[in-house]
């Protein structure tokens, strides 16, 4: 075999592996080793590269924001300042058609912005808003589509663990990565409310059983002060974290750091965290960090292999040989996006596709921050998408209810799916809505 089949084979076993359940990191570095092998005719070879892949890969400061920030999102998810904002957002958007809906989004939207976690968003808001849509009469499957979709802002919206990712594999600026992510999280979060709004105004069914919502009775009277109790806490985080970085006073891992530490104060404050429970958001912090960082030496020695074999340079070739031009490469690459995030998860993808298109892009001068954030947005729609969906799938096992069905969760989910191709589309046509603050 020469060593461009060799590439391909490798890009086929893995999704064959993946998609047959073996554990992803598993499956890269696997086919890594074996492609290697096989490439160089010596085992020694892969032996060398998976320790220069694992020592090359987390080695750097850079990847002390993933612990960080992953630390401050589940302290913050268990002061309970998901239910806070899940309340204040009811509130203020209680008198409009698909209140609910909206301020679940409005809710998720904000929480987005202190954890960076889609999975935190759904597993917070499956507990807090499906049962209060459900007592008032949104149809199940529209109330568990409306958490499945807007739990995908936490991906987008600063500070994203996604975002930190990209910028670390094409060595950009956490710091910019950050700001270019704020006005497309807005827009998407805008276009999710608009389009609640008009499917309770035009398509009530869809939202609503018959007799559900009394707009008066709906959600608990908030006073000022309440308000401002709930809310500070948020404020205080955000300025901290985001405002340190964009001021240039924190360095991302310093924010992350400070951020840290601020939201166990607020748990502490909130009276809502134990001894136990602090043992608990520090064992799983170390559970997210070592997935991801395992995941992160994987597809490092997966990259490797690729470019041993060629296949990056010999795709660039070829793209290019064909003309597609920029319109036709973006489609091939939203296309892809899509697909792999029918059987991957947002990293996964991040990690595979980003390093064998970068040597497509590079004549092209476009600007990779820009292009990041195509990158998170296209590989979300994955989370929504069947067969794997991730958010879906960690909705529907927190739900435990028979009466929702994993294909409910599925359908439900679909237009904020299409919404959110139709803002992807928009900020590739308009490049400067992710860049105008750069």
């Amino acid at each position: 075999m020469t060593e461009i089949q060799i590439g391909l084979l490798s890009v086929v076993m893995i999704l064959v592996l993946i998609y047959s359940g073996l554990y992803i990191p598993v499956a890269l570095g696997l086919v890594s080793f074996v492609g290697v092998w096989m490439l160089r005719g010596d085992i020694d070879v892969p032996i060398s590269l998976l320790s220069l892949a694992a020592a090359d890969s987390i080695a750097e400061p850079t990847f002390a924001v993933v612990p960080l920030f992953a630390l401050m999102g589940l302290l913050i998810s268990h002061a309970g300042v998901g239910r806070d904002i899940y309340e204040v957002s009811n509130y203020v958007f209680r008198r409009l058609r698909g209140g609910l809906g909206i301020a679940t989004v409005a809710a998720n939207a904000i929480f987005a912005s202190i954890t960076g976690s889609s999975i935190a968003s759904a597993s917070v808001f499956t507990k807090v808003s499906i049962p209060e849509m459900k007592r008032f009469g949104y149809t199940p499957r529209f109330t568990v589509g409306v958490v499945a979709g807007s739990s995908v802002l936490g991906m987008l919206i600063p500070p994203s663990v996604m975002l930190i990712l990209y910028a670390i594999i094409t060595e950009q600026s956490v710091g910019h990565m950050f700001i270019a992510g704020v006005i497309p999280g807005i827009l998407l979060s805008v276009a999710f409310g608009v389009a609640i709004l008009s499917m309770a105004t035009f398509f009530p069914k869809m939202v609503m059983k018959s007799g559900g919502e009394k707009v008066e009775e709906q959600g608990q009277s908030l006073s000022g002060l309440q308000i401002l109790r709930m809310v500070f806490p948020i404020v205080l985080l955000v300025g901290i974290v985001l405002g340190g970085i964009y001021t240039g006073w924190f360095t991302a891992t310093e924010a992350g750091a400070a951020g840290a530490v601020g939201s166990l104060i607020v748990a502490v404050a909130k009276r809502r965290l134990t001894l136990k429970g602090f043992w608990k958001v520090l064992i799983e912090t170390g559970h997210i960090t070592a997935s991801i960082l395992l995941l992160l030496i994987a597809a490092s020695m997966y990259s490797r292999m690729l470019g041993i074999a060629g296949l990056p340079t010999t795709f660039s070739e070829w793209i290019q040989h064909q003309e597609f031009g920029f319109v036709g490469i973006m489609i091939i690459y939203v296309i892809l996006l899509v697909l792999m995030g029918t059987i991957l998860d947002t990293v996964s993808i991040i990690l595979i596709i980003v390093p064998l298109f970068l040597p497509i892009l590079t004549p092209l001068d476009i600007h990779l921050v820009w292009f990041g954030i195509v990158t998170v947005i296209g590989a979300e729609i994955g989370l929504l998408t069947p067969p794997l969906g991730v958010s879906c799938f960690v909705i529907h096992s927190s739900l435990n209810d028979p009466e929702i069905k994993l294909s409910d969760v599925f359908i439900g989910a679909f237009p904020f799916a299409l919404i959110m191709l139709a803002v992807l589309i928009l900020i590739i046509i308009f490049p400067s809505l992710s860049l105008v603050f750069l």
